[in-house]
């Protein structure tokens, strides 16, 4: 089963990543305030990246990976699709 790694953008203009293997699904629930609880403070607006991933453990790893961008390397990243 493939595994996404989504990046959305907030009101606030801050970044939010997490993982699933159902982006629009996931999008939804953060919409309506059932995903993180930082999208609960942080009002999400749009996706504006995702990958997709042939497992779990390999969006886990790249969730991880893309967590430890700069703010500045974010926004380049989402720049490019």
């Amino acid at each position: 089963m493939s595994y996404f790694v989504y990046m959305l953008v907030c009101e606030d203009r801050s970044f939010y990543l997490g993982t699933t293997n159902d982006i629009a699904k996931r999008f939804i629930a953060h919409l309506s305030g059932k995903g993180a609880s930082y999208t609960r403070s942080h009002k999400p607006i749009k996706i504006v990246y995702q990958e997709q991933l042939s497992d779990k453990s390999s969006a886990l790893k790249r969730e991880h990976a893309l967590k430890q961008l700069t703010h500045a390397q974010k926004q380049a990243l989402t720049s490019s699709q």
